[in-house]
């Protein structure tokens, strides 16, 4: 899908709409600030690619791709 965060080019701003996982890793990226209508940007990736580090309510937070890849946004 072209609608999650992992296809999100640098720089650009998107709103998070869902969260598609659960358990642990969603209880954590919610306490993170990863909530509906919230704000993110890419702003750079690693040398390597992979994570990418994004910008969330003023907080800079590396995810993997494996990660971003469950978090649906609105363009």
């Amino acid at each position: 899908m072209k609608d999650t965060l992992n296809h999100l080019s640098l720089g650009s701003e998107a709103k998070i709409q869902t969260l598609g996982c659960t358990g642990s890793l969603r209880r954590r990226l919610l306490d993170l600030g990863f909530v509906p209508n919230t704000k993110i940007k890419p702003l750079f990736k690693s040398a390597s690619g992979d994570p990418t580090a994004y910008e969330v309510r003023s907080s800079v937070i590396a995810l993997r791709e494996i990660d971003s890849k469950n978090i649906r946004i609105i363009l």
